[in-house]
């Protein structure tokens, strides 16, 4: 992580409590799934690597400042460019309405941004990243930290020590992304 865009500085960040999703928990709130009835978005992986990063790192309603600096572009794009990387993206005729991206390493998915151009663009991804997890045999999806957004989804905090066991279970095992 970064403190900001402008910051040359790239740290690590190991906290008491990681947040998840259960992949076998996951919930798609009642509103999102009628809105999914109507396909609002063509939903595609690892086509625009850097759409997705840049609408991840564009200034956002309440936030200062972003915490993509130009050290984590480069390091992504390598994770990309490697295919350890990769990104869920929601477009329309208009152009890219939103994404997330994120790391694979073992049977762990590290969610690490996500952004909306569009009313429930990102949310979509997210159920789309969930399914694609599950059927190539993932076990783990990192979100780092819970917000109210990914609670609505099933997203909890678990304790360091349990994450790790976690962790460790995940990274036993290849998925396929």
């Amino acid at each position: 992580m970064a403190e900001s865009a402008d910051d040359p500085e790239v740290f690590w960040v190991r906290p008491e409590t990681r947040g998840v999703i259960p992949l076998d928990a996951f919930h798609i709130p009642k509103s999102l799934a009628k809105t999914m009835r109507r396909n609002p978005f063509r939903i595609a992986f690892d086509t625009s690597f850097e759409g997705v990063i840049e609408g991840c790192a564009e200034e956002r309603a309440g936030a200062d400042d972003t915490w993509i600096n130009e050290p984590i572009r480069e390091a992504y794009s390598l994770l990309f460019e490697s295919g350890n990387c990769h990104t869920v993206e929601a477009w329309t005729d208009d152009g890219l309405m939103g994404g997330l991206y994120g790391v694979t390493l073992g049977r762990a998915f590290f969610g690490e941004s996500m952004f909306s151009r569009q009313t429930d663009a990102s949310k979509i991804c997210l159920v789309h990243l969930v399914e694609r997890l599950r059927e190539r045999g993932f076990v783990l999806l990192d979100t780092q930290f819970t917000t109210s957004h990914l609670k609505r989804f099933g997203a909890i905090d678990i304790p360091r020590a349990r994450y790790e066991q976690l962790l460790q279970e995940a990274l036993r095992g290849e998925a396929r992304f």
